[in-house]
């Protein structure tokens, strides 16, 4: 098994970068922003080589846990290596993390080729098994009106990620009751 590559930087796709390693080219799939290098600069990425039928194909990542999260998300029914590298190419790690402890299938929604259900089922599969993995993510914190709020607030076209900072902003005493929540959450963003 190949798990890194350390080279000179040849090619450059959207999909895919050739790396050559002692004259040795190197194509290596990807998420559409993980390699920020220029061509002749020297790169180095965590890698898995996944052997199918038909195809030895080597996935490369800036961090072993962009790596160990692919090979979770390929874990999941109906996810292959293509979709999962979509998945990491759309959302930044900290991101996917916080949608699985969230419960927020609409947060995969925006990454092409994924539904609702396939959303609800990557939030399914993946709920325990990223829970405790190198401390990225934790038992979510939101209760069922901080998550009301959240829903809330994104109708009204804020972003997810807007939406949490909103709550986290939120005084720790604060009764738990929706209007009282919302109206400061709103208080936020003036």
């Amino acid at each position: 098994m190949i798990a890194s590559l350390q080279g000179k930087l040849a090619d450059l796709h959207a999909d895919h970068v050739v790396i050559v390693v002692g004259g040795v080219g190197f194509r290596v799939s990807v998420p559409i922003n993980s390699v920020a290098a220029m061509v002749g600069e020297e790169i180095y990425l965590h890698t898995i080589m996944l052997v199918r039928e038909d195809s030895i194909t080597l996935y490369g990542f800036n961090t072993p846990a962009d790596r160990e999260l692919f090979e979770r998300l390929i874990s999941v029914s109906g996810v292959g290596p293509k979709l999962a590298l979509s998945i990491l190419g759309v959302m930044p790690v900290e991101r996917l993390h916080s949608a699985v402890a969230g419960g927020q299938p609409e947060a995969f929604t925006r990454v092409p080729g994924v539904g609702k259900k396939t959303a609800e089922k990557i939030i399914f599969e993946l709920k325990d098994k990223l829970r405790g993995v190198d401390g990225l993510i934790v038992a979510s914190a939101y209760t069922d009106v901080n998550k009301d709020v959240i829903d809330a607030l994104t109708s009204f076209g804020y972003s997810i990620a807007e939406a949490q900072a909103a709550i986290q902003s939120l005084p720790p005493d604060m009764p738990n009751d929706f209007e009282e929540r919302m109206r400061r959450a709103l208080q936020y963003f003036v």
